[in-house]
């Protein structure tokens, strides 16, 4: 198989991405469920809001299934959580105890897999799962179409509005390094950039 890099340098839309941010690698975390909080957290805020959540969160419990069950819904609410969000970790939580998730567990799974795996927990829908495969298990071919960032990469790069089947179907000539594809969509803008590294960590 190729290499990432020399097979999107070629591409006449990311290439010039590739050589203006080098070789941008994905470095899977090394605790999912602690990653799979965090990816709650960002969902549909500002990256300041979800950044000081998430540090106030963190100070506050114990991340772990075990801590966020034993702590107090108040204090994840203290923390910033949405009564819906402090659920949703909840339900997180639950899961990964009783089904006994671990990164091995999702090693074993397809992407879709692992997709239908997470979205049967309520809260956690594609984008999210999306995120899962990325950031916590390094998936090298994952096109989260839900996101912001990367349908405003799309626009920069193409030039123009596109639908989100419009912009799968472009996706697909960065198979199977969709996943590479979607850094560098996300350092397409300056303003999208600004905010990639609080997406990663």
């Amino acid at each position: 198989m190729s290499d990432p890099h020399d097979f999107l340098r070629d591409d006449p839309h990311l290439g010039p991405l590739v050589e203006a941010h080098g070789e941008l690698t994905i470095d899977p975390a090394e605790d999912v469920f602690a990653r799979f909080v965090t990816s709650v957290i960002r969902q549909q805020v500002s990256m300041a809001s979800a950044s000081a959540t998430r540090e106030r969160l963190f100070d506050a419990v114990d991340v772990t299934p075990d801590g966020i069950r034993e702590a107090d819904d108040e204090v994840l609410r203290d923390a910033g959580l949405s009564r819906q969000k402090t659920r949703y970790v909840n339900n997180i939580a639950d899961a990964f105890t009783e089904n006994d998730y671990s990164k091995g567990f999702f090693e074993e799974l397809s992407d879709d897999e692992v997709r239908d795996e997470l979205t049967s927990i309520t809260g956690v829908g594609e984008w999210t799962a999306d995120m899962q495969l990325l950031f916590s298990l390094g998936r090298e071919d994952v096109f989260p179409v839900g996101d912001l960032g990367v349908r405003k990469g799309m626009k920069t790069v193409f030039e123009g509005d596109l639908t989100r089947a419009a912009m799968r179907e472009r996706a697909e000539r960065w198979r199977p390094y969709r996943s590479y594809a979607t850094l560098y969509l996300w350092r397409a803008e300056e303003n999208i950039a600004e905010a990639v590294d609080e997406v990663e960590d």
